[in-house]
């Protein structure tokens, strides 16, 4: 039989435990609201630069063969870029990332590839510390999330594949669709690509005509490219910030109600402990009175 004293104990600790995570739930919430307005207003930015790119691969006017981070060569080794969060106690937010990244790792490798790493974010490069193909790792930049650290990161990368180092260049990070599901994303960062028109019904919506550009459209391209691969790592930056925050406002919640279960079921033993207690003492003096009657 548990002892009455330590049951209660247990209740007080678990009261503790839940109070700590209905704050935490809270910051979360409070957080994810201004995290979540950088993401809905940083997208349509990245989604217009990739469109004029595509533009301006798609008028004529420049090679893209011609640039070096457009450059496509025969993949023999890959580089990943994977973004995670700095802290925990967001469920198992951060093990998808690393479980996404393992696999596409095995792949790569099983296509007889090399692979190497660059982390962004702490628990990433916790976890791949041990690994000797991890060769740089940004920790301590995902709490608040700014251009000069993204850029810090797209910088390495674009040196790696401009002298040869790596042939191919691929970010993972976790995209936020909602509050309740956030799903690790694996997209090619080098070489970059022109995306072709689809239908004719997309190629319907763009704006036809002729555009004058200035400087030449060649200057321009090698201008934008670099500040293209800055917001594409800057997006991935921020999705994965907005999502960790996501996951943690969940993981707090059910948490907390995991707490309240538990102090339910322990003020249930409690208390059916303490009725046999009760029960155990009236039998004895019901005994002891008995005895002395014989």
């Amino acid at each position: 039989m548990p002892n009455l004293r330590d049951i209660k104990r247990k209740i007080e600790a678990v009261k503790k435990i839940g109070q700590i995570t209905r704050a935490m739930n809270m910051v979360a919430a409070a957080k994810l609201r201004g995290a979540q307005e950088r993401v809905e207003q940083f997208r349509p930015y990245a989604s217009k630069f990739k469109e004029v790119i595509n533009e301006l691969a798609a008028s004529g006017a420049v090679n893209p063969s011609q640039f070096e981070l457009m450059q496509v060569r025969e993949v023999k080794k890959v580089e990943i870029i994977l973004v995670t969060a700095d802290r925990g106690l967001c469920g198992a937010f951060n093990a998808n990332l690393i479980n996404t990244c393992e696999k596409f790792i095995k792949q790569q490798r099983a296509e007889g590839r090399e692979v190497s790493l660059i982390c962004v974010g702490k628990k990433g490069a916790q976890y791949y510390r041990k690994f000797d193909f991890m060769r740089q790792a940004y920790e301590d930049v995902m709490g608040r999330v700014e251009m000069f650290n993204a850029r810090a990161v797209a910088r390495e990368a674009m040196r790696a594949f401009i002298e040869g180092e790596v042939d191919e260049t691929y970010i993972i990070y976790g995209y936020f669709i909602n509050v309740v599901r956030q799903i690790p994303k694996t997209e090619k960062l080098l070489p970059i690509s022109v995306e072709e028109e689809t239908s004719e019904g997309e190629a319907e919506k763009k704006i036809s005509g002729s555009y004058i550009y200035e400087p030449e459209p060649e200057e321009l391209f090698q201008q934008i490219l670099p500040l293209y691969i800055n917001t594409r790592v800057f997006a991935a930056m921020l999705e994965t910030a907005v999502s960790e925050q996501a996951a943690r406002m969940t993981a707090m919640d059910n948490a907390n109600r995991a707490c309240g279960d538990m102090v339910h079921s322990l003020t249930l033993l409690f208390n059916k402990t303490r009725q046999a207690s009760i029960t155990k003492e009236l039998m004895d003096i019901v005994g002891g009175a008995e005895a002395l009657k014989g």
